[in-house]
């Protein structure tokens, strides 16, 4: 009994510090972030260096709001995000459902393909395209465009999803009279609710996090976060208090978001809901 109880309490031991190996890194560097934010520009460069803010200050924050309009790019961020994962969801949702009902394999693959591929390759002709339509410069290219990225991540969810989901309950509705659609909007997406979820979610942060189609498509006073961190570079001088405080910036709705709904993403995990994922 002792060794078994031993053997319990080392193997605990052990995952408790792989864990702790895996997640220090990234820990590290957020604490890092978090130190360079909140001290002044004194002594984010002094030497040996200051870790502990001693007194924190928010002028950081301050500058990088006053002076690079970081609240017309946080609203940008706010409808481009949402308008894309909303889109995505309404698209996404119901062409997952069909392809997983369809058994329809070989569209699974080309979502899976139109996943991994880089956004990057749809960039030039997509911006050929907006030229054209003389969007350039506006939200509207940056909410489709994002849909390259958010709409296979749905898809490719919610597949997986209405996979594991029994077939009884919509036979039974089919039986009773109810048409496909039906069956889809009163069986299947109530129990798909939990991988809807999940791929709200991860759709809403990879938009959120995307730098490669702002810096592009859009103008000076539609860019949004993450580009607006890269200009808060400067040729002369880094000031690394307000890039490391535009950088929480763009970080902290991502963190809170995760930190609020992770009972539910690990509900939509565990429920099947990137099967095959």
């Amino acid at each position: 009994m002792r060794r078994g109880r031993f053997g319990r309490t080392m193997g605990r031991v052990g995952l408790y510090a792989s864990v702790l190996v895996l997640i220090m890194p990234a820990v590290t560097f957020f604490l890092w972030m978090l130190s360079l934010a909140f001290k002044n520009e004194a002594d984010n460069t002094a030497y040996p260096p200051v870790f502990i803010p001693n007194p924190p200050t928010l002028a950081n924050f301050v500058d990088v709001f006053q002076k690079n309009d970081f609240l017309t790019y946080t609203i940008n961020s706010v409808i481009v995000s949402f308008g894309a994962t909303g889109l995505a969801l309404l698209l996404g949702v119901p062409a997952g459902y069909g392809i997983a009902k369809a058994k329809a394999s070989k569209a699974a693959v080309l979502i899976l393909i139109a996943r991994v591929t880089p956004g990057l390759s749809y960039l030039i002709p997509l911006f050929l395209l907006f030229q054209w339509l003389g969007l350039i410069g506006t939200l509207t290219p940056l909410v489709i465009t994002h849909l390259v990225i958010t709409v296979p991540i749905v898809v490719w969810i919610m597949i997986g999803f209405f996979e594991g989901l029994p077939a009884e309950l919509e036979e039974a509705a089919l039986v009773d009279g109810a048409n496909i659609w039906q069956a889809f909007r009163h069986v299947a997406m109530p129990l798909a609710r939990p991988g809807i979820t999940v791929a709200m979610i991860l759709a809403f942060i990879f938009s959120w996090n995307n730098f490669i189609f702002g810096v592009v498509l859009a103008g000076r006073t539609t860019r949004t976060l993450p580009v607006a961190v890269y200009n808060v570079l400067t040729f002369e001088q880094i000031s690394w208090g307000p890039l490391a405080a535009a950088a929480l910036v763009v970080t902290a709705p991502v963190l809170l978001l995760t930190l609020l709904m992770q009972k539910e993403i690990v509900a939509g995990l565990t429920a099947g809901g990137v099967k095959g994922g």
